[in-house]
């Protein structure tokens, strides 16, 4: 049962270690992973999973990885597992080199492996969950499905698991089918009562019942950001399945079979099409909006390339669009199931001519509800296209953060929208006429008055009565005020967090998006190690004065981010008009998630130098 060369003394931890499933995709194992992470949560302690998957067919390795850390860490950690629980043989020799030294490999023993599969440095916990499950089960299908149960509950005895945790989470997710309760609470403990009869438990990796999570609420971002759509009056959703964009329309759908049917009449307040390509959803959304809708699409890096020419026309024509990019490593299909930051200057710039476009980056899932819901008012404010831009690691991955909240009183901000009354009485409307110095004209809904408002829309060149001209002073002025709107939209984006260390900082960093996590943890261990920095967590583009003002105070200034070319860096210095030599770019880009570790290292490479960076990370 116990299957090691030499004896070795395993880690010793206390709710801070992290847990790594290696599965088969298919095997029914995500439904008792997920079990593992809520229970731990459900006994006080922060926990931060990670679903890693292929984007290729069922049969292929999957993994999940768990961070445990009561001190409440919820970004990657890095530095390699310290408990891999095995059970997919195709992965088997990464799966052990991933664990840390002295860390511990659980995996089902029915099959004696040879000494040389093993490490020396590593505890090894062997459980025949195969020749249990055979022997209690008859079926295939139960073997496999119910081994997934027996397992965590040997995990559970193993870890010191208190088994309530997971017995109201079966009861929950079971609830009115008594029978499958009982059958997975009988599976749970078969697994718990062999490990009490065969082995030493628990071991050094230990969970204890904390108070650490407090009122945080658990939720993946996609499903947030749809439900904050749903708050933020959207009721039309084009959109084309796409990874990992695709759960967040799902989500809305759920949201609006629950908040946007007429409980009188049963009648649906509320429009989703799976359109044939995203070029056609983007489509349906301009016209949805262009008509009065509240209209978004969900889509990645891939589908904002196949929209290029509809953006240019919502931003050319100044029609109100939201478009949730939930970032995926690229080029091409890239890596579909990987998370990276790497859409930044192709939506930033999105279409051809001279465009810019405004930008939120969420940095959880309150976030994705709270952006969700502001893009909607941003872009009937300014008339224009807004991105949320998501990542993969937030958008798919349940998420500890702060509860959602909204004001009850808040009314939709729909901008200068023009009444028939208004209109009737003689006030003058030009449809590109900039009436107020912001760049922002006003505009009317189809149909607002029978003679008078906007009837059509151009995407070509115009004047300010929306007259056809290609008089090149009409042009220009239209093309500045569309500029002078840009620059309006910086007073209304949330400004960047601004967070000074306690003594002045020489350095600073700015970084967005899920960044956050790694880059707050990081921090500390700089400051362990003598460094100080001041921080700028930007959230919206264009930025705002407090950004310039950020990097004008400091002499160096790291820009932290997941992609190959450094997006947000170049974006900085074009459009603040920055002295490349004054911004760091630290990348990390293999399509995981940036670490703490990592950030910490190439910032402290940089400020006390030593020879040879690593292909994965450039410090510049």
């Amino acid at each position: 049962m116990l299957q090691q060369v030499d004896r070795v003394e395993g880690l010793q931890r206390v709710n801070d270690f992290v847990v790594k499933f290696a599965n088969v995709n298919g095997s029914g194992s995500a439904s008792a992973n997920a079990l593992f992470a809520k229970s731990v949560l459900r006994m006080g302690i922060p926990a931060t999973p990670r679903n890693i998957f292929p984007s290729n067919i069922q049969g292929l390795p999957t993994w999940y990885e768990v961070r445990v850390s009561e001190k409440g860490y919820l970004g990657a950690r890095g530095g390699g597992a310290d408990l891999m629980v095995q059970m997919n043989p195709q992965t088997w020799d990464q799966d052990i080199a991933d664990i840390a030294p002295g860390g511990y490999l659980f995996y089902d023993n029915t099959k004696v492996l040879p000494a040389s599969k093993f490490r020396r440095d590593i505890v090894v916990i062997g459980v025949p969950l195969t020749e249990i499950t055979n022997a209690a089960y008859k079926s295939t299908r139960e073997r496999q499905l119910f081994k997934n149960i027996v397992g965590l509950g040997a995990l559970s005895m193993l870890l010191d698991m208190d088994p309530a945790a997971i017995e109201q989470l079966l009861a929950e997710q079971f609830k009115g089918r008594d029978k499958l309760i009982a059958a997975n609470v009988q599976a749970l403990h078969m697994g718990r009562d062999w490990v009490t009869a065969n082995l030493e438990a628990p071991i050094g990796l230990r969970l204890k019942r904390a108070d650490a999570v407090g009122d945080r609420i658990f939720v993946e971002g996609n499903s947030a950001a749809a439900l904050g759509a749903v708050y933020g009056g959207a009721t039309v959703c084009a959109w084309y399945p796409i990874t990992p964009s695709s759960s967040l329309a799902e989500a809305f759908t759920r949201w609006c079979q629950r908040f946007r049917v007429d409980k009188e009449t049963g009648t649906n307040k509320f429009a989703i099409v799976q359109a044939e390509d995203e070029l056609a959803s983007i489509g349906m959304v301009i016209g949805a909006a262009w008509n009065g809708a509240r209209a978004f699409t969900a889509t990645s890096g891939p589908g904002i390339s196949l929209m290029q020419e509809f953006i240019g026309l919502a931003y050319f024509a100044e029609i109100p669009a939201v478009i949730f990019d939930v970032q995926r490593a690229g080029p091409s299909t890239g890596m579909p199931t990987r998370t990276q930051q790497t859409d930044i200057l192709s939506c930033a710039y999105a279409s051809h001519g001279d465009t810019k476009h405004v930008l939120l980056f969420p940095e959880d899932p309150y976030e994705c509800f709270e952006f969700g819901a502001l893009a909607f008012d941003l872009a009937d404010r300014l008339q224009t296209p807004i991105f949320v831009m998501l990542e993969l690691e937030i958008g798919m991955n349940d998420r500890l953060c702060r509860p959602f909240q909204w004001d009850d009183t808040r009314k939709l901000d729909r901008g200068k929208v023009m009444t028939a009354a208004e209109l009737q009485a003689g006030k003058k409307f030009g449809r590109y006429l900039d009436v107020d110095g912001d760049g922002i004209p006003y505009r009317t809904l189809p149909g607002t008055h029978p003679t008078k408002g906007a009837f059509f829309t151009r995407g070509t060149s115009k004047d300010a009565m929306a007259r056809y001209s290609e008089e090149g002073h009409d042009y220009q002025e239209n093309m500045e005020r569309l500029l002078k709107k840009h620059h309006t939209a910086r007073t209304l984006v949330p400004p960047a967090i601004i967070r000074s260390a306690p003594d002045r900082a020489k350095y600073g960093a700015i970084y967005f998006g899920t960044t956050s996590p790694a880059m707050a943890e990081a921090d500390e261990i700089l400051a362990e190690q003598g460094i100080t920095l001041d921080l700028c967590r930007v959230r919206g583009f264009p930025f705002g004065d407090e950004v310039a003002a950020f990097i004008a105070a400091h002499d160096h200034v790291f820009v932290v981010e997941q992609n190959r070319d450094g997006q947000l860096r170049s974006l900085l210095v074009n459009e603040l008009e920055i002295d490349p030599k004054r911004l760091g770019k630290i990348v990390h880009y293999d399509g995981t998630p940036i670490t703490a570790r990592f950030i910490a290292d190439a910032i402290a490479r940089r400020l006390q130098p030593t020879p040879v960076a690593s292909l994965r990370e450039v410090v510049s």
